[in-house]
């Protein structure tokens, strides 16, 4: 079968398309014939070297698929075969045309939803739910969504706007400020012009955030702490865009009474997990919404993490064996 295999740690042409042999289920194991692949950031920083790669390589890269079951391991429901599911492989094999994967690693995708539009929004619109559940963001209150024109972003917009809280998004650029709107921002930010935390301020004319959801991680959130609301603000730190996590001590919260909940590790991806179904309820039930930039053939997944890095994607990027 075709699939795409990561050679070394490296720029992206260290993603080679190979022809392996196809996968056989284990015990408890299914064989999804891939129909869509979502290309994720963090991929991007696995492939480069900024986290571990969790097989030997060379390797099947790819964290997550969709498509359908075509072969069952011993002990798997029979009702699964030909079933649409959204699937994680655990940080590996899912660039193929076929990918095994553990039972408990599925999500049967609702009718009404599209595979593309499954794929696309497994891993966003789960997180966002996570991230939503952890921060309870009440009506009225003011919430801010860092790089909210993401996939992560434009999910937590809406799940926020839909709560009846105030959210002001950063974006950067007029194309993805327009998104952000689109999708329920009251307010957006140019994160891209330095100084942006002035432009906050003014916005908030002397009022406070509630609840940062705080994307770049490094240094952006210095300038953010005096505009959380005292003894109630809320920070969960989920990404790292800027290239490392969020530069904070333990002085900076307790003299301003803020809690700071950074969300990784194997508890909080558990947590995810536990989301993946009600995250493509919420998309088949139009809820969630979520662009699809382009959909490119499974050989161009270097070309993929380009796209990616290079923030050119005003959406999901899918990759099509």
């Amino acid at each position: 079968m075709q699939a795409i295999v990561m050679t070394e740690t490296g720029a992206p042409e260290v993603l080679v398309p190979h022809d392996v042999d196809e996968p056989r289920p284990g015990d408890g194991q299914v064989v999804v014939r891939a129909e869509a692949i979502p290309v994720l950031y963090p991929e991007t920083m696995v492939r480069a070297g900024a986290y571990p790669f969790p097989a030997p390589l060379p390797a099947v890269f790819g964290f997550q698929a969709a498509g359908t079951v075509v072969e069952l391991g011993a002990g798997v429901d029979p009702a699964l075969l030909g079933a649409r599911v959204v699937t994680d492989t655990g940080g590996f094999g899912a660039y193929a045309e076929f990918v095994v994967t553990a039972t408990d690693s599925v999500a049967v995708i609702p009718d009404g939803l599209t595979t593309d539009l499954a794929a696309a929004t497994q891993m966003p619109g789960s997180v966002a739910l996570a991230l939503v559940a952890a921060a309870a963001p009440a009506p009225g209150e003011t919430v801010l969504v860092e790089a909210s024109a993401t996939g992560v972003g434009s999910c937590l917009t809406q799940l926020c706007a839909a709560r009846g809280a105030r959210v002001i998004a950063t974006a950067g650029g007029a194309e993805k400020a327009r998104l952000a709107r689109k999708h329920g921002a009251a307010e957006v930010v140019d994160h891209s012009v330095p100084g942006w935390a002035d432009q906050l301020r003014e916005l908030l004319a002397g009022n406070t955030v509630d609840v940062v959801f705080d994307s770049i991680g490094g240094d952006s959130l210095t300038p953010l702490l005096d505009v959380v609301t005292p003894l109630s603000g809320r920070i969960l730190s989920y990404g790292w865009l800027a290239g490392a996590p969020a530069q904070l001590g333990a002085v900076d919260l307790i003299l301003r009474g803020l809690t700071l909940t950074g969300c990784a590790g194997t508890a909080w991806l558990g947590e995810v997990a536990r989301q993946r179904p009600a995250a493509l309820e919420a998309a088949a039930q139009g809820l969630l919404t979520i662009g699809v930039d382009s959909v490119l053939p499974l050989t161009e997944a270097a070309h993929a993490h380009r796209k990616l890095e290079n923030r050119t994607a005003l959406g999901a990027v899918l990759l099509r064996p």
